[in-house]
């Protein structure tokens, strides 16, 4: 259980309207896949996303180490934020995710490839990936780790939307990008924060949605 429970708590919720193990299961399999497919495309295209994803792009595109090992390693001091402030069901759902979503990032390059890919097309897409996949997560209790911990605390701490507080994390991240990547893809990388962080702020709401 959070420390302080979201507008929308277990104890108003109908234990018909629960949801079970394999429905959470089925939602963060599915979450993943739309982020790693989103991720996958932003690769391809040279772009970046917020967050610590942006931090471990930032780090691939450096050093050359996959971004799936440096996603896990880069989320790691997260967890005790999460387990303290959000729960341990949140947190160990949220520790699935991140390790999940690692292991499809590894796999993607192997199953996967696509010859063009224009960074626009990528961007728009991308986003819109990206942001149902965090929604699927968010709606049974899960996350990416890192800036999404920190917004949906903020959103059932202080009632301020998660997408407004990722998507003014995600932008600065995305903004320090200017020094290591093209100017060109910097801005597509911004848009594609935008069409994420739109769609959340859009369809996130406290209390819209019951089924915890």
């Amino acid at each position: 259980m959070p420390d302080t429970p979201a507008p929308t708590s277990e104890t108003d919720t109908s234990p018909s309207l629960r949801h079970g193990t394999y429905e959470d299961a089925q939602a963060i399999f599915a979450g993943t896949l739309f982020v790693a497919m989103a991720l996958m495309l932003f690769n391809q295209a040279g772009l970046l996303v917020g967050g610590t994803a942006g931090i471990a792009f930032l780090a691939h595109y450096v050093t050359g180490v996959s971004f799936g090992k440096l996603f896990f390693l880069v989320n790691l001091p997260f967890y005790w934020f999460a387990w303290t402030r959000m729960g341990r069901e949140f947190t160990l759902k949220t520790f699935v995710s991140v390790a999940l979503l690692s292991g499809l990032t590894e796999l993607f390059p192997h199953v996967m490839h696509v010859d063009y890919l224009n960074p626009l097309f990528a961007s728009l897409l991308g986003g819109l990936l990206l942001g149902t996949g965090c929604l699927f997560l968010a709606r049974h209790r899960s996350s990416l780790g890192g800036a999404t911990v920190l917004s949906l605390y903020m959103q059932d701490r202080y009632g301020i939307r998660a997408g407004k507080v990722q998507m003014g994390i995600d932008c600065a991240v995305v903004l320090l990008a200017l020094f290591i990547v093209p100017v060109d893809r910097v801005a597509y990388s911004v848009l594609a924060v935008l069409v994420m962080s739109g769609f959340l702020w859009i369809s996130h709401r406290p209390g819209r949605y019951v089924g915890h």
